[in-house]
């Protein structure tokens, strides 16, 4: 069904699909306009729906679409081997980051399509919900090894500040990412500057 859209050149495919994803994460479905979305691709809206035939099946095919590259880009790649749960949030932080630079808005638009309430869409998106649980994030930290804690702390009440600190940190280098003057990006430079974070943080929570 949208074979004319995947065999697009990567640059007007990506200008379509990353105003769409900014768009859907924005509003949601049912507000979301394809007005905005086609203007924001820089085509005609008749031109867009030839491409996605309509905004249901365009916001199907957007969920599909965009948990094959969490799969592939995050979640396949993910060690869940390790226990160490800085060294667990460097991996899921810095892919994150590698994601979110291609495609700003996909964690949001994932987000709003599996608590939506449309009428129009959550059946379907209801049997496509499974393998969003199944490879939810709290998956990947039930099972961190808490030794090196310091024995005065609630390990629990310490993993949330921690995944709450390094969460604040991906923020801010999201927001970089939607910046219309947004830096060049550096990935060598944000893992530096990230890694720094990580080292205090071991200071202060472990022994």
């Amino acid at each position: 069904m949208f074979s004319k859209f995947l065999s697009l050149e990567p640059e007007r495919r990506n200008a379509i699909l990353n105003a769409a994803l900014k768009e859907f994460a924005g509003k949601g479905f049912d507000d979301a306009s394809t007005n905005v979305i086609a203007r924001e691709s820089g085509i005609s809206k008749p031109l867009m729906f030839h491409y996605v035939n309509n905004k249901k099946d365009f916001f199907l095919f957007l969920y599909d679409y965009c948990l094959d590259i969490l799969n592939r880009e995050y979640f396949d790649k993910i060690d869940v081997n390790e226990k160490d749960i800085f060294e667990r949030l460097r991996q899921t932080c810095l892919l994150k980051i590698q994601v979110m630079q291609k495609s700003p808005w996909i964690f949001d638009f994932i987000k709003v399509a599996v608590f939506t309430d449309s009428e129009e869409v959550k059946d379907e998106l209801g049997k496509k919900r499974r393998m969003v649980e199944n490879r939810s994030f709290e998956r990947f930290y039930r099972d961190i090894d808490t030794s090196k804690f310091r024995n005065e702390l609630d390990t629990e009440k310490a993993k949330k500040l921690i995944f709450w600190a390094v969460g604040g940190y991906a923020g801010e280098i999201l927001e970089q990412f939607r910046s219309t003057d947004a830096p060049v990006y550096d990935f060598e430079k944000i893992r530096a500057e990230f890694d720094s974070y990580l080292n205090e943080l071991r200071k202060t929570y472990y022994k």
